[in-house]
């Protein structure tokens, strides 16, 4: 029996997809096909999800991704496991590839500007620069960057009203808005909603925390704490090491080494 590691791949891409149910029929008999678990969302804005396989079987998949129009450059993070971490292969086709409720946003075509982890310090180190949080309440309890906004959300469709809320006050100050999130996908849908509303200046983390942590070093970091993740290894810290948070067997939210446990926030 093969030892051969897992692989883990975690990806987005907003690109419009014409006719998104045909490439879900596809999909679904190539992972089938290739002993693919995991679930991929697809929507005419484009596509979300996080899989695993053997590595052959991985790359299988973004090949046959790659070669739809639009998603050439589709880019993922991978990481090796024991095992698979999913149960079941499934892909569903939404009318959002991440639910923010907001119908008219084009974030393929209206996203802000792309910082890369080496320029991110300089950004929201300027007093002029709004730095906010757009994941949920749990996951900024347990880390986050120095000096963010955190919008004390439960889920990510609650972050339009709360935005609004703030915005006039922002408007009026000229301030420019820098974004972040785990791994790029909310953040850059929250600055297309942002430019939406009248903000020309917005910014967010290409790449997202994860890629903040796996590129700057410690000594030179202003992430405090660990990161929140939506598979097996929990959460993560500078150079990708695991951190120390575990899932609550009840409500399936991290209990961090600090205490802090959403079930009784």
């Amino acid at each position: 029996m093969s030892s051969a590691p897992i692989r883990v791949a975690a990806f987005y891409r907003f690109a419009p997809i014409t006719a998104p149910e045909v490439l879900a029929q596809a999909l679904r008999g190539l992972g089938a096909e290739q002993g693919l678990s995991g679930s991929i969302i697809l929507a005419h804005e484009g596509i979300n999800g996080t899989i695993a396989g053997a590595p052959d079987a991985v790359n299988a998949l973004f090949a046959r991704l790659r070669a739809e129009p639009g998603f050439a450059e589709l880019s993922a993070r991978e990481h090796d496991a024991p095992e698979h971490p999913f149960a079941r292969w499934k892909v569903k086709v939404k009318p959002e590839i991440v639910t923010m409720g907001q119908g008219d946003i084009d974030a393929a075509g209206s996203a802000g500007v792309h910082v890369v982890p080496a320029d991110w310090n300089a950004l929201i180190a300027d007093p002029d620069t709004i730095l906010i949080d757009t994941r949920n309440d749990y996951e900024v309890a347990i880390g986050r960057f120095e000096s963010a906004i955190d919008p004390g959300t439960r889920a990510f469709g609650d972050f339009p009203d709360w935005f609004d809320a703030q915005a006039p006050d922002w408007l009026a100050q000229g301030k420019r808005i820098a974004m972040y999130c785990t791994g790029g996908i909310r953040c850059e849908k929250s600055t297309a909603f942002a430019r939406a509303r009248g903000f020309g200046e917005v910014y967010h983390l290409k790449g997202g925390i994860l890629a903040y942590l796996a590129e700057i070093e410690e000594r030179d970091s202003l992430w405090r704490g660990e990161c929140f993740l939506f598979d097996e290894r929990v959460s993560i810290t500078h150079g990708e090491q695991l951190g120390e948070s575990e899932l609550c067997l009840v409500c399936g939210q991290p209990v961090s080494a600090s205490g802090y446990h959403a079930c009784r926030a």
